[in-house]
């Protein structure tokens, strides 16, 4: 290329403008379509360009360069490259370079900040004033922002730092008019003094630090300097006047004299934290004491020990604690006059022998106030206990944390005996289970029960929280005999529940406590008002047992009743706190709150602080503060600070034990068998009594083959409708929200097995009908995320092998089986939890499916969960079987039986109850 063709050289450049004002830019040679190397245009673009150091700085990416406005602005300022020119590659790209080299013009001029505005919203120019266009007056804009940034002056600052801008612009950096440095100095105060020196030193080149004599502290700058140095004077002054008018920490006046100023404590601190960042940033130059730069923070240690008199009962828990307190600085003990002093002096800088310490003086007038209403009397074990000790005198932290706590705290062994049996829920004070309930605890359901009356007892809420088959539902019922056997019980306990576990609870409190009466509120014909009112007052029940959405509905009455307990069963139902329900649900009045739940919930913080509010309102305070506490800075910041100190919190509250919880030598059996009794809807309901009055009358007129034909479709059919109305019906698929409301089975085994996921275990369901299969697999996966495999008859070997694979290798937590298909000749011993949606009237083929877990290989106990629905065809024959146990095997085993059944039996079965 010729030296004319050099001077030629004309590039069309493509700017692409990102949100943060910077711009991406590629360039091609004019008249050609061809983009030029990248190294190419940084090199004739940033030529001349030191603060990129020529370019090497600048980031590239797919052959285009990035810059800054900032950047570009003081390129099209600055003298441009000899040989080349630069024009836009259309007329969207001319339009931007012609911003960009308008708003340079600007960037340039001395009088940049004279036409700037601020306040608290940010920066603006006068527009009239610049003659600038809107689009380049938004370029300088986004410059000035980007050069504060790079000097860490926020927006913030920048209003009280506008007058400085604008009478010096931009840093430049010390002057070149001057053979030595101008900076200032901070000395430190002498022994048995409080004030620091701020003054300002010359520096010469060989670094050796000129300040005027004492005795001209107080003339001008030109008295005071050498001779050699008097032709300097102004520009010194100058300089120091520029260097000064950034402080916060002090007011220095810019007059004739040396900067000779006294500083206490908590201005040097300003100086430190604020002043001393930005002189760096600007280039001033500012020297520190050597020790200050690695300053040891807060070496002062107090040691609290805490104690109490005796500890005879829980009533104890009010007893005031009384404390010990001990001082030590660098090591050295200090008396508690002496700790009071620094704290009347408001004394931040400390030296102690030949070190320097900082100390937040803040912090020591805290712990003052801490210790005078200590002295008042003011904290008991209680307080203690649930952490409203503030945390300054009994900090939360892990015994393994390395690091050096500033408060150490310890207890006397009386307390610590009480504190550890309280936290750890061991050896609380004994109670004699009821005679009337119908089994036998096993250790630690004694020690829950035990628990539930031990809260009760000191008025504080509880969580029951044990894992899924631990057997919290009786350890309740064991507590509610006891509450209702109390002389002073006056008014019924209220249970609220999932629908589509009602019948779980009618048929668990009649098996466990018979001697309770219960009464449902629930349905249509429930009792309202007057006549609800009568059951309280006549004491016609010790329980009412209701569902989230009938309490919802009747919220407005029940919580103009006090019960002896409020329960919620299955809490994460009230997890979503803005809902009707949710807010219903902690209305509600009784002299003790319960929580119970299966599923972990320290993790789901607005779900805990729901379940809190209902069972303890206001301890974890509003919700607004425990988003700021805590929901923030854990899910945004996953700080471990405040996990532990939230777990802390809320531990004393809950109990919860799993199965794998070594300390409970469960000894449970191999395998656990139990029925999950569901009730029907409504909807399910009519359609059931009207399909058995249609079909009762088909079967009076017929005999023989046709009638038992008859009766095996028949019970089909039922269990169809049992399991879902859309299997019955036959109807298209449907959202899973919809599926759920319209069969309790179907929303109860969506939620067991979300909650058995939710554990880290892992299950299996098993159901007659792919038509059942494929509306849970939909259900998991649109209301939990759950992807779910459905094994059927239809899936190839190939694909039926791998998916076994995966789930014995825990790849999914839960799968579906047809159980034709997946009945026989799978090993699935991954599994500890079997679900029978729908009930085989043959018991041998249910027992073959529950054996794809329960098999050599199994090491984990094995839950069995039989869905049966309530008053049905399911019931019935689950208790039939029951019956005919001790019967032939052949009888038993093959479902030719229920044909045989005469017509009263038949009639007894297909009755709706």
């Amino acid at each position: 290329m010729t030296d004319s063709n050099i001077l030629q050289l004309a590039l069309e450049l493509t700017l692409k403008e990102g949100q943060d004002g910077a711009f991406l830019i590629c360039a091609n040679v004019a008249g050609e379509s061809k983009m030029i190397d990248a190294d190419m245009l940084v090199s004739y673009l940033f030529y001349s360009d030191e603060p990129t150091i020529y370019g090497m700085l600048v980031p590239q990416r797919d052959g285009w360069i990035e810059a800054t406005i900032d950047e570009l602005l003081r390129l099209f300022s600055a003298t441009g490259h000899p040989y080349v020119q630069y024009a836009g590659a259309t007329d969207a790209d001319n339009v931007i370079l012609d911003g960009i080299r308008e708003a340079a013009k600007l960037w340039q001029d001395p009088a940049l900040f004279s036409h700037i505005e601020a306040s608290a919203e940010g920066l603006s120019f006068d527009m009239g004033q610049t003659g600038l266009s809107e689009q380049a007056g938004r370029y300088v804009s986004l410059a000035v922002r980007g050069q504060l940034a790079a000097l860490g002056v926020s927006m913030a600052d920048f209003p009280t730092l506008l007058p400085h801008f604008q009478q010096y612009g931009w840093p430049s950096g010390e002057t070149t008019k001057l053979p030595f440095r101008v900076a200032l100095r901070l000395t430190e105060p002498d022994i048995d003094e409080t004030e620091w020196l701020l003054e300002t030193v010359l520096i010469n080149e060989r670094g050796t630090q000129w300040v005027p004599a004492v005795r001209k502290v107080s003339a001008s700058i030109e008295e005071a300097l050498p001779a050699k140095r008097k032709p300097y004077a102004k520009d010194i002054q100058e300089r120091q006047a520029e260097m000064i008018g950034i402080f916060r920490s002090v007011e220095l006046q810019a007059d004739e004299q040396f900067v000779h100023e006294f500083l206490n404590d908590a201005q040097v601190r300003v100086f430190i934290q604020e002043d001393l960042p930005l002189c760096q940033a600007f280039d001033y130059p500012v020297i520190l004491p050597a020790w200050l730069k690695s300053v040891t923070e807060t070496k002062l240690k107090i040691r609290t020990s805490a104690g109490m008199q005796s500890y005879r009962s829980s009533a104890s828990l009010d007893q005031v604690l009384s404390f010990d307190w001990q001082f030590s600085l660098a090591g050295e003990n200090i008396d508690r006059e002496q700790f009071q002093r620094m704290v009347d002096e408001n004394r931040e800088y400390i030296r102690a022998g030949d070190e320097w310490f900082h100390l937040d003086p803040a912090w020591l007038k805290r712990i003052r106030e801490l210790m005078e209403q200590v002295d008042d009397g003011e904290w008991t074990v209680k307080d203690l206990l649930f952490h409203e000790v503030p945390e300054e005198i009994a900090p939360v932290f892990d015994e393994e944390d390395e690091d050096d706590p500033l408060v150490a705290f310890s207890m006397q062994q009386s307390l610590r005996q009480v504190m550890t049996m309280l936290q750890e829920k061991k050896g609380l004070p004994e109670v004699a289970v009821p005679g009337a309930l119908q089994a036998e605890l096993r250790p630690y359901q004694q020690e829950g029960f035990e628990w539930l009356h031990f809260m009760r007892d000191n008025h504080f809420g509880a969580v029951l929280a044990d894992d899924m088959g631990l057997g919290k539902t009786v350890q309740l019922i064991t507590y509610l005999l006891y509450v209702h056997n109390l002389p002073e019980t006056d008014s019924p306990s209220l249970i609220i529940c999932p629908t589509s576990v009602m019948g779980n609870w009618q048929k668990e409190l009649e098996r466990f406590a018979p001697s309770l009466r219960v009464h449902v509120h629930y349905g249509a014909n429930r009792s309202r008002d007057e006549q609800f009112e009568s059951i309280i007052a006549n004491r016609e029940a010790d329980i009412i047992l209701t569902t989230y959405g009938t309490a919802t509905q009747d919220g407005e009455m029940l919580s103009a009743f006090t019960f002896a307990s409020v329960t919620i069963d299955e809490a994460q139902n009230i997890k979503n706190l803005q809902t009707k329900q949710s807010r219903a649900i902690r209305r509600l009045h009784g002299l003790h709150h319960i929580a119970l739940t299966g599923t972990p919930i320290e993790n789901r913080l607005s779900e805990l602080w729901a379940i809190f509010d209902f069972i303890h309102k206001g301890y974890l305070g509003s919700f607004r503060k425990f988003s700021d506490e805590f929901i923030v800075p854990i899910e945004r910041d996953d700080l471990e600070a405040e996990k532990r100190k939230l777990r802390a919190r809320i531990q004393p509250f809950m109990m919860r034990r799993t199965k794998n919880d070594p300390e409970l030598r469960l000894n449970l059996p191999e395998k656990l068998e139990q029925n999950e009794y569901v009730p029907l809807t409504t909807e399910q309901a009519a359609l059931y009594e009207s399909f058995v009055d249609e079909t009762k009358f088909k079967l009076e007129t017929l005999t023989g083959f046709e009638r038992k034909g008859l009766i095996l479709k028949m019970l089909s059919r039922l269990k169809q409708l049992c399991n879902h109305p859309a299997l019955f019906l036959k109807e298209p698929q449907a959202p899973a929200a919809e599926l759920t409301k319209r069969s309790n089975k179907m929303a109860r085994i969506v939620s067991m097995a979300a909650e058995i996921a939710a554990n880290g275990e892992q299950c299996l369901i098993f159901t007659q009908y792919i038509g059942m299969g494929q509306m849970l697999r939909q259900c998991l996966s649109e209301l939990h995320g759950i992807d779910v495999p459905f094994l059927t008859g239809s899936m190839p070997k190939g694909q039926r092998d791998a998916l076994v694979d995966a789930f014995q290798n825990g790849e999914f937590p839960v799968f579906i089986l047809s159980l034709k298909a997946g009945g026989t000749g799978l090993n699935l011993t991954q599994a500890n939890h079997v679900l029978h949606a729908d009930r085989w009237w043959n018991p041998a083929v249910e027992n073959q499916a529950t054996d794809r877990a329960y098999r050599i290989g199994q090491t984990k106990f094995v839950h069995v969960h039989k869905f049966v629905t309530v008053g049905t065809i399911e019931e019935k024959i689950d208790q039939m079987l029951v019956e005919k146990a001790a019967l032939s095997a052949d009888l038993i085993h093959s479902s030719q039986w229920l044909t045989e059944l005469n017509d009263r039996e038949l009639e007894d079965l297909l009755t709706f109850n």
